[in-house]
């Protein structure tokens, strides 16, 4: 019932004036920091092992601002969700190169890290898209939870998600297909098909997957960036030039490239960043954890 309700909230919220939702999002943001001990105490380290440099309060600072953003996220799901395809047109802002992959005579890979904006770059692709996207994503283990965000992921027609527990075999064939794939390679899978590749300079299992998968289906691989916009303005995505140098013969320094890209990409806008994740939470073998 507890899941029920709160998804007949996020119904409601979005009813609400983006400006609104953001200062409602940015207080709860407030107060979701002082009450999520675990997440606040991993977001903290994990800003302490790639901000080395950064005083006490500057990492404070940073964690605080980034559960402000977290919370925003979560809440204009409600958007994501539920807003008129319209509504959300005025709202994503999206600068470069949005259309490449129905041009490409090869499928595309998106490369899209975890910064807040996420999800808003997953209804961007489907807005001005007019091929069908395929992504992969976590099945959640309440029900209720798994089947809104599965609805509400697939609600433009233009989409098509296979679970992370599934086989690849679905997925690999409809990127044969022509299907361009939303792909986040960021996060921390275990030691699978990974290699530990410096993350500001902390060894961290990175996923080898999207340089071999794109070497080997001919994919051309394109970095796309989502960021929520201050004071309830909108989203901005950002779909930036293919890249020419990735995907190698080198998986492991295709992973290198990769992870110095997002790291650039944060230092740009650190508070957006995901940082409730264990990034490190692999470590090479006979390594103290970091957690």
């Amino acid at each position: 019932m507890g899941a029920r309700l709160l998804i007949g909230l996020l119904w409601l919220l979005h009813w609400l004036p983006l400006p609104v939702l953001a200062m409602l999002g940015r207080a709860l943001g407030r107060v979701l920091y002082r009450l999520a001990g675990s997440r606040r105490r991993i977001a903290l380290r994990n800003i302490e092992l790639c901000f080395p440099a950064f005083t006490v309060s500057e990492r404070e600072a940073l964690a605080k601002e980034h559960f402000q953003w977290l919370t925003r996220s979560i809440l204009e799901r409600s958007l994501l969700w539920y807003a008129s395809e319209a509504r959300l047109r005025r709202l994503i802002h999206v600068e470069g190169d949005v259309g490449l992959s129905d041009r490409s005579e090869r499928p595309v890979m998106w490369l899209v890290p975890h910064f807040m904006g996420l999800d808003v770059a997953g209804a961007a692709v489907q807005l001005y898209g007019t091929k069908i996207a395929a992504s992969i994503y976590q099945a959640q283990s309440n029900k209720v939870f798994d089947a809104a965000i599965r609805r509400g992921r697939l609600r433009f027609g233009r989409s098509q998600i296979f679970s992370r527990q599934e086989s690849a075999k679905p997925l690999m064939r409809c990127i044969k297909q022509g299907s361009p794939f939303f792909n986040l390679p960021d996060m921390d899978f275990g030691r699978q098909d990974a290699a530990f590749v410096p993350f500001f300079g902390v060894p961290a299992a990175t996923l080898l997957a999207p340089s071999r998968m794109a070497r080997a289906l001919g994919m051309v691989v394109q970095p796309v960036v989502a960021e929520l916009l201050p004071g309830g303005r909108g989203y901005r995505v950002r779909f930036l030039p293919p890249w020419s140098h990735f995907p190698s013969a080198d998986a492991e320094a295709d992973a290198l490239a990769m992870n110095q890209w997002i790291e650039s990409e944060i230092r740009h806008n650190p508070a957006q960043y995901l940082w409730v994740h264990k990034r490190f939470k692999t470590r090479p073998e006979g390594a103290a954890p970091l957690y």
